[in-house]
């Protein structure tokens, strides 16, 4: 494939993470490969801990005049001026989320390993949705998105998707002609220098043959 034509890299923040030392990480992270957009991913429901994180992650991103989206909180993102939402629950507050924040912001969804709930977000404004996990531990019923998932998504529908969870270098080699995105987090913030694995996974999408 020529490189205009691979996907592009989707950064998932760690659910945690120390204020103090994750803003010199990601901006490491950030000069390594090229990023597309970043989602703000938190595992809490305190609101001033999301503020503050998000104000730390927002003036790395925008730095490198990269989007940042914010998991789940509708109100939050307009209140602190982010470039969109990311939503975990399908379709459901797609419509919702699109009304509140206009339709110049960047709305996306989860939607597991159903190509149903990709189609109804799509048709509620989605602007890309994800599927997910392709590999490990599967969530839900136990059903992971797999390589037909990808392929027939690319091939019927405009709507950009997102391939995440799980990701090793042969499956981003493997899905790399069939999704528009990969969602990197864990992947790389699980290693000793998350720069260097997204660079190493950033390398094994041109390793697929065109």
């Amino acid at each position: 494939m020529d490189e205009a034509d691979l996907p592009q890299l989707y950064l998932i923040t760690p659910p945690e993470f120390d204020l103090s030392a994750f803003p010199q990480q990601l901006n490491k992270v950030l000069d390594a490969a090229d990023i597309a957009c970043i989602r703000l991913s938190l595992a809490t429901r305190d609101e001033d801990r999301i503020l503050r994180a998000a104000d730390a992650v927002r003036e790395v991103a925008h730095a490198h005049d990269i989007a940042l989206v914010l998991d789940t909180h509708i109100g939050l993102a307009q209140r602190l001026g982010l470039d969109g939402v990311h939503l975990t629950d399908g379709a459901r507050t797609v419509r919702h989320a699109r009304k509140e924040l206009g339709p110049d912001a960047i709305v996306g969804a989860s939607c597991g390993a159903s190509r149903h709930d990709g189609m109804n977000a799509c048709e509620a404004g989605a602007d890309y949705v994800t599927f997910g996990p392709v590999a490990g531990e599967a969530l839900g019923d136990g059903t992971l998105a797999d390589f037909e998932l990808f392929e027939w998504w690319s091939q019927m529908i405009e709507v950009p998707c997102v391939a995440e969870g799980g990701l090793s270098d042969a499956l981003i080699t493997s899905l790399t002609p069939v999704t528009d995105f990969f969602g990197i987090g864990e992947e790389i913030w699980s290693q000793d220098d998350p720069a260097q694995a997204i660079a190493r996974l950033a390398a094994a999408m041109a390793q697929t043959k065109g």
